[in-house]
């Protein structure tokens, strides 16, 4: 099954639809199977409600597996609804345990039970098992469909296996070799094995050296592990390195993914709130908290501009320059929070360490501040003549001492943060933003204050 172009797929698309409509089970079957997957999910996403029973008859709950695994979560609650609880029971018969325990994990408890109670024993049995490991950890993330093999095994022994479970595995790259207590003792790769000699052992074939997670590792770093050893496979093993399943590459995309998104939403205060398929009320009030919370930051910057009104009063064309150094501040600060973040999670802190990162930043902060002071004293005179070169000088040293700070403030918080065991990300954006406002502006007109005798009336 390729992957269509989009003028071919287009063309099969038609041609299926045509066949649904003239209720030709024979002419979709044809052409619905030989799409890939992903095209098959695509073209189920554009059938109208009313045509999705027939979809249901034609297609056996075996070929539906496939497609519900590939929709969103939403979509799944919808499908489910629709079918018939036989072919619902087998349909989730023949899907992986891992994609099972995701989609019961998203609906209600006494539902999920009606699932399980209407799955085959083992098959119920392997869910649960998933469902008991911590949420975001190895164990939750797992597949326990993979191929397992002995040292005494040959060659011949394995391929003649691999026939028979292969197709009921979820990958079969890598073959782990377990002992007689079923604990992991070594990996051979399908490409050993296809070049080997049928009587050679497994023994001889594997490698001893095997990169595997415990059940409750962080599932973000499983990604980690398996990005850096370019695996297509992990193995998860229990504390005392029984193997009890294995994490997948395409598994480990979505928790990049979805890591990615998580990270997206602290930074910019909406956590929960990106998911375009929620309400506006849901939307808002996941947004709320930190809104209100900003907004009472916005009080206290309101209050610093306060506390030197009698600057301001003097000296009205300090005004103008208020959000300049505010944005300043703020944007700096935020590049510094998305540059520690990214470090934190890629691995690359912990190798060049705090000083060595606080350093750089704390050096760009600088030099950025130098070249935004020299270019405001060169234009500042200019555009407000009126105020002369102290007024250009007062911002000018503002921005640069403003700057530094930012970089600073940025950098720090997310490492103390990430100190307390939370995810930097919650560093947000708009609060780091907050913080730099605040501490600019009392940079700024502190300085003013001690230079108002100098600068003109």
């Amino acid at each position: 099954m390729n992957r269509l172009n989009e003028e071919a797929r287009e063309k099969y698309f038609e041609t299926i639809f045509k066949s649904l409509k003239n209720k030709d089970k024979n002419v979709f079957l044809e052409y619905f199977l030989e799409l890939h997957p992903t095209d098959q999910v695509e073209l189920f996403q554009q059938l109208y409600k009313d045509k999705r029973p027939m979809f249901y008859e034609y297609l056996t709950p075996e070929q539906f597996a496939e497609i519900f695994q590939g929709l969103e979560v939403e979509e799944q609650k919808e499908v489910v609804k629709e079918l018939d609880k036989t072919y619902a029971a087998s349909m989730f018969n023949h899907m992986q345990a891992d994609d099972i325990a995701d989609f019961l994990g998203e609906i209600h408890e006494p539902h999920a039970k009606d699932i399980l109670n209407a799955m085959e024993k083992e098959e119920a049995d392997e869910v649960i098992e998933l469902m008991s490991y911590p949420e975001e950890s190895a164990g939750a993330l797992m597949t326990k469909e993979f191929i397992s093999i002995k040292a005494t095994d040959t060659a011949s022994e394995v391929m003649d296996h691999l026939r028979k479970k292969g197709p009921e595995a979820e990958t079969v790259y890598y073959l782990y070799v377990v002992d007689a207590k079923d604990k992991l003792v070594g990996v051979v790769s399908l490409r050993d094995l296809i070049v080997a000699q049928l009587n050679e052992t497994i023994e001889n074939l594997m490698s001893t050296q095997v990169v595997s997670v415990e059940s409750h590792t962080d599932q973000e770093e499983v990604a980690r592990l398996i990005k850096d050893y370019d695996l297509l496979a992990a193995p998860v093993v229990t504390s005392t390195n029984e193997l009890i399943g294995i994490v997948t590459v395409d598994d480990v995309m979505d928790v990049l993914e979805e890591e990615a998104t998580e990270d997206f939403d602290d930074f910019t205060a909406a956590k929960g709130a990106t998911d375009v398929n929620i309400t506006s009320f849901s939307a808002a009030k996941r947004r709320s908290p930190w809104i209100i919370m900003l907004m009472f930051f916005g009080l206290i910057t309101a209050g610093v501009i306060g506390t030197f009104e009698e600057t301001l009063e003097e000296i009205v064309i300090l005004a103008v320059f208020i959000p300049l150094i505010m944005d300043s501040a703020g944007n700096t600060g935020t590049q510094s929070l998305a540059v520690m973040v990214r470090s934190l999670a890629t691995g690359s802190f912990e190798r060049r360490g705090l000083l060595h990162t606080i350093k750089r930043e704390f050096g760009t902060g600088l030099m950025l501040g130098l070249i935004c002071a020299v270019v405001l004293m060169i234009v500042i005179p200019f555009l407000y003549p009126e105020g002369g070169v102290i007024l250009a000088g007062i911002v000018g040293v503002s921005i640069f001492l403003t700057l530094s700070v930012a970089t600073i403030i940025g950098a720090v918080v997310p490492v103390a943060i990430n100190k307390l065991k939370l995810d930097p990300a919650i560093a947000s954006g708009p609060f780091i933003t907050t913080v730099n406002d605040i501490l600019g502006l009392l940079i700024y007109f502190s300085i003013a204050t001690a230079l108002l005798d100098y600068l003109p009336r």
